[in-house]
């Protein structure tokens, strides 16, 4: 056994090393050298940042960015072929699991990176999803670059992206990005299917148990963020604290029923003692 222990071991260990040896192993195609997310949890966004709303006015991020809600940021490009798409479906798919309105408990802002999409662009994609989401979206805006403030705003959130010349795309990360009130970062959810618990956990912890139920802010007990799984995940000492407190309440009660029960027995033996 010790052999055959050893054997494995060597033979892994020489495969790992040709592995991380070979020139193509670590290497990054060159339209996604730059590209991904730095996290930046805490930091707020700049609210006087501006856009290009799918009327043509130019609004500011305060006007968005309730002081009340958090908000679901998304940062695409309404031309993109296929990963923003996907991006906007999964969300799509999420928040239509969840109770809430865009525009009540939440507000959802999409901004597209590419400085040159227009207004009408943007309001042919919001008629697109809100057709699809099949319910009134008021919070849900569709905004273009004014000035090259969304530059500055996804730097504000770590989402790096870069333009690609050749294919005449945007090389970018799959993520959203959750804002607490007042635009400060809260939570990225990676990937283009996004779990509905997942989501509504991260607006609930967002918004400080400003948004949703109780059975929200219990969740929030239950579950917490964690990075390398990028998702909730059971906390198991919370758990185990919220156990730990029902066998006391459950104790508690069953010593009740049996003094109570005792109290009557004693009460009737007196009585019968004295008839």
């Amino acid at each position: 056994m010790r052999r055959i222990v050893g054997l494995l071991t060597v033979t892994l260990a020489s495969g790992v090393s040709a592995w991380g040896n070979q020139p193509h192993a670590s290497a990054v195609p060159e339209p996604l050298v730059g590209v991904g997310i730095e996290e930046r949890i805490g930091e707020k966004v700049d609210l006087d940042l501006s856009f290009v709303a799918t009327d043509g006015r130019v609004v500011m991020l305060r006007e968005l960015l309730p002081a009340d809600r958090p908000v679901i940021l998304t940062l695409v490009y309404y031309s993109c072929p296929m990963l923003c798409n996907m991006v906007l479906n999964g969300l799509v798919e999420a928040i239509r699991q969840i109770p809430w309105t865009p525009g009540e408990e939440f507000s959802i802002v999409t901004i597209s990176i590419d400085p040159r999409e227009t207004p009408d662009l943007a309001a042919r994609k919001r008629e697109v999803y809100v057709a699809s989401y099949g319910r009134s979206a008021p919070g849900w805006y569709f905004l273009t670059d004014f000035r090259g403030h969304v530059q500055q705003l996804a730097r504000q959130v770590g989402f790096a992206y870069r333009y690609d010349e050749k294919t005449n795309q945007y090389a970018h990360p799959a993520a959203i990005m959750v804002l607490g009130p007042g635009g400060k970062v809260s939570r990225y959810l990676y990937g283009v299917r996004f779990r509905t618990r997942d989501l509504r956990l991260a607006l609930a912890e967002a918004s400080e148990g400003k948004v949703g139920t109780s059975y929200d802010r219990l969740l929030l007990l239950c579950y917490h963020y964690d990075p390398q799984a990028q998702s909730y995940v059971v906390a198991a000492m919370n758990i185990m604290r919220g156990a730990a407190v029902l066998v006391v309440v459950v104790l508690g009660w069953v010593l009740y029923r049996l003094w109570s029960n005792e109290r009557r027995f004693v009460s009737h033996r007196e009585l019968g003692q004295r008839v």
